[in-house]
């Protein structure tokens, strides 16, 4: 392993956990959080016992190319992928925080492959029929919740660029819904549009 690899995400969660004789291992995170618009979007990712690719990292440390390049190379060698989507609407009304949890579940219960154990980012989430561990910053430091990371940000960021067909004003193709200048000044001059985050967009321009 070189300098550069030695920096990505790492199997010793998961080597400790096999270990145990635990076998299916889900890692779970989200992308979409901070945005003024859009979806929040989780991911689970499973993957056979042992497996590593090299290059996956937290996906905010990764370029749009790398990062979907191995989005594919994860699809490919996962057992099974699940992805949940939770919408605006529901942001607004429960908010961010538990429509991100909501996601996860969503997303775990899209896996095909039951898991044994749940890993994932944070310190928030909670489960009543799987164990888990929530790991803070667990995207820099756990391999199967960086790829779980990349699923959902690739995801989101393909939905986004559907929006922005839809809602070309803002720019969504580009800023993703997050708070750019150019994304604001475009709310301050047309309004929100139907997938916006009333609860975030009040707050941010007043």
């Amino acid at each position: 392993m070189n300098a550069a690899e030695s920096c990505h995400a790492t199997l010793e969660i998961e080597l400790s956990l096999w270990g145990k004789g635990i076998r299916t291992i889900a890692g779970i995170d989200e992308a979409g959080r901070g945005p003024l618009a859009g979806p929040v979007v989780a991911a689970a990712v499973i993957f056979p016992e042992g497996t590593h690719i090299p290059g996956v990292d937290d996906s905010k440390k990764l370029s749009e190319k790398k990062r979907e390049e191995l989005f594919l190379r994860i699809k490919e060698q996962a057992l099974s992928v699940g992805v949940g989507i939770v919408g605006h609407e529901t942001i607004d009304r429960i908010n961010i925080l538990q429509a991100t949890i909501l996601a996860m579940h969503k997303a775990v219960d899209e896996l095909n492959v039951k898991p044994d154990y749940l890993i994932v980012d944070g310190n928030s989430f909670r489960h009543e029929t799987y164990p888990y561990q929530n790991i803070i910053d667990g995207d820099a430091k756990c391999f199967t919740i960086a790829a779980a990371s990349i699923v959902a940000k690739v995801t989101r960021d393909e939905l986004m660029r559907e929006y922005h067909a839809r809602y070309p004003l803002y720019g969504f193709a580009q800023n993703k819904g997050y708070g750019t200048k150019q994304h604001i000044e475009a709310i301050r001059r047309y309004g929100v549009c139907d997938i916006h985050r009333r609860s975030f967009t009040l707050h941010e321009i007043g």
